[in-house]
């Protein structure tokens, strides 16, 4: 049960951390997965240019450290009760760093950073990629490989670390100098703080966040040594792809007083799939926070998508490999914060209350795309918008229309993933900030004709990385005993559901679902090439 110390056994616990896009959070959990401790703190992102986003690796490194220690402290246990620590991480942020002293070339360039747009935009109209397009679009149509279906569809995104990837190299001469020399190491967070806690001696990544990326080949499981001699990146730059359970290493013991072992490096949305135990085929987790993002099990198989679902790897444990294919949406949380700046509430709790207040949005329609859409439209220039204001309409109503664009880009998302996927959905789960909001889960199980389940934890990155550590120093001894260990808030079921659980409701939003789209096609394509 524990480690026997002075002849009693004392309780022992996993450590779990999770950098996100907001904030860095760590929870100490027990054999019930219960939070015994936790400590948070701000990220705070740099705007050093229009469209650039960074974050300071040094700032990045000691919040991390500072929660780790807070939340052991506020456990009220000591570091050498903890068990395992994992770590779940924001994905395709990335640094490069000197492989001899660690010291970053530049700061972590953040997927939400926009630079190298205009890179990403002359790549996908360029005559290599309609070439790459025709010539796998022959061969698939020989030999049916799944794979060379996915190449002739293939479009780069600034979401990917791919090009700033590119642009870094291009801007940074001592990053050029040091892949010259060899003494140059590319990390996202996972891998920069593996290699700090320690101490240089572990320059590694596991699939799921190497499979985030962009530059790795899930079909062969390794990095993309054709994409990289594409686009000319050096792979010797590249840390080692290790599975998602594999022992990292030991924490260095001057920073916590005792090793710790490091038992899981996980991406977030794959983390969270885990934490909600989407384990089999057919699973669907919504995380609901800045974006959402939603991610359905395929098994064994990569999902190869024609609409702009990504086909990712959740975890890879022992020899069982897991995809998932991941659709999302990217101003969810954001378009809330907007609206309660612009003073329309002053009260998040309140927004769901303030929307069953009317009984429909007085044909209100908020199209929620300050970063653009993502699939099944893929519109970079599409604009926000709120469209069919009247003298009538009230602050409420605003407040709605709001509400209902999450949902409705919820419903696009799930029937994109119906679509291309053709997998039976067994059950859906939702997790993040938002999802707190009772509105628009109930609206989202209407327009689904689907029970929702919603947990009692909200964050689920950092249960499920804990999972995976706990699982691999036997804290838990099976996946169904994890199952047991969910707790549940709240399970939506469509209202005037039959007994197959589908409800009448998503016929009352037919037209306003209807409205919305007309709204979303007058979105698309506003801004200019400049």
């Amino acid at each position: 049960m524990g480690s026997q110390r002075n002849g009693f056994k004392k309780e022992s616990f996993i450590l779990s951390a999770d950098v996100g896009t907001t904030s860095i959070r760590c929870h100490v959990y027990d054999k019930e997965a219960n939070v015994r401790g936790s400590c948070s703190t701000k990220v705070a992102p740099l705007y050093p240019e229009v469209g650039h986003v960074e974050l300071d690796p040094e700032a990045l490194w000691n919040g991390f450290v500072w929660v780790i220690r807070g939340a052991v402290q506020d456990a009220r246990v000591h570091m050498t009760q903890i068990q395992a620590l994992g770590i779940s991480t924001q994905r395709g942020t990335f640094t490069t760093w000197d492989r001899k002293t660690g010291v970053p070339f530049h700061n972590f360039i953040s997927w939400q950073d926009q630079r190298a747009a205009d890179l990403v935009k002359s790549w996908n109209r360029s005559y290599t990629l309609k070439g790459i397009h025709g010539m796998t679009k022959m061969l698939y149509f020989l030999t049916r490989q799944k794979r060379l279906l996915a190449a002739s569809l293939i479009v780069f995104s600034t979401q990917h670390v791919t090009f700033r990837l590119v642009w870094a190299l291009t801007h940074y001469k001592q990053v050029r100098q040091a892949v010259a020399e060899g003494n140059c190491c590319f990390g996202t967070i996972d891998t920069w703080l593996l290699f700090k806690l320690t101490k240089g001696h572990v320059h590694a990544t596991d699939y799921s966040n190497a499979s985030s990326t962009g530059i790795f080949d899930s079909y062969q499981m390794c990095w993309s040594g054709f994409l990289c001699s594409l686009v000319s990146l050096p792979l010797p730059i590249f840390p080692k792809v290790e599975n998602t359970n594999h022992n990292f290493g030991f924490t260095d013991p001057s920073l916590f007083g005792v090793p710790i072992p490091i038992m899981s490096v996980m991406a977030d949305q794959q983390a969270a799939m885990f934490g909600e135990c989407c384990f089999e085929v057919g699973d669907v987790k919504i995380t609901m926070g800045t974006g959402t993002f939603m991610d359905i099990n395929t098994g064994n198989k990569p999902h190869t998508s024609v609409a702009g679902l990504y086909p990712l790897v959740g975890w890879k444990i022992g020899q069982e490999v897991v995809y998932l294919a991941e659709g999302n949406a990217a101003d969810t949380g954001k378009a809330i914060t907007w609206a309660q700046e612009l003073d329309l509430f002053s009260d998040v709790q309140d927004t769901s209350a303030i929307a069953y207040s009317v009984s429909d949005s007085d044909g209100v329609c908020f199209v929620p795309s300050f970063s653009g859409l993502q699939a099944p439209l893929n519109d970079p220039k599409a604009c926000a918008s709120l469209m069919g204001l009247k003298p009538s309409t009230t602050k409420s109503h605003l407040v709605r229309a709001i509400l209902e664009s999450i949902a409705f880009r919820n419903k696009q998302l799930y029937e994109t993933m119906l679509r291309e996927t053709c997998i039976p959905i067994r059950k859906i789960r939702v997790d993040g900030g938002v999802s707190s909001n009772d509105f628009i889960m109930q609206l989202t199980s209407d327009l689904f004709s689907r029970k929702i389940a919603r947990p009692q934890h909200h964050e689920m990155s950092c249960l499920g990385a804990a999972f995976v550590a706990g699982l691999g120093v036997g804290f838990w001894k099976t996946r169904d005993e994890l199952k047991k260990l969910q707790n549940t808030d709240r399970v939506f079921v469509p209202k005037g559901a039959n007994k197959e659980g589908a409800g009448s409701q998503s016929r009352e939003y037919v037209h306003a679902l209807q409205s919305w789209e007309r709204a979303i096609r007058r979105s698309m394509n506003w801004y200019s090439k400049s």
